[in-house]
């Protein structure tokens, strides 16, 4: 949001071939990013996680495509934005481990937690 990649980011999930089925901008409040993290909550990084994610508003997207959860990562590129490949969306528009522009759910499971926690059931469209 801070660095306005947002279309650029967006455009490339529908360019290859993903459907938005839920969009809305939001602010995580220490609260949600203890949940969503809590498998990193007492590691003596997590007050750095917290402060810069909680530091302004975040779009969180739901995504529908035909094996999403592996194509939105190779997509992606590595967490860590410096080791990310150009051509990836970290690659290209990260700075950094911790500003890495994009999160991603890591596992089918994952993916249904995180979208239960961030939309309702009626914020999702099917495509």
């Amino acid at each position: 949001m801070a660095q306005k990649h947002v279309g650029n980011v967006i455009g490339r999930f529908e360019n290859a071939g993903f459907s938005i089925v839920g969009c809305k901008m939001i602010q995580l409040t220490p609260q949600i990013l203890r949940e969503h993290y809590a498998h990193v909550a007492s590691k003596p990084f997590y007050p750095e996680i917290e402060q810069f994610m909680s530091s302004s508003r975040v779009l969180v997207l739901a995504l529908e495509g035909e094996n999403i959860v592996a194509k939105v990562r190779d997509l992606l590129g590595p967490t860590d934005s410096k080791k990310a490949a150009k051509g990836t969306i970290r690659g290209d528009f990260g700075t950094d481990m911790m500003k890495n522009v994009v999160h991603a759910s890591d596992s089918d499971e994952n993916a249904r937690i995180e979208l239960a926690r961030f939309f309702k059931a009626d914020e999702l469209f099917k495509a």
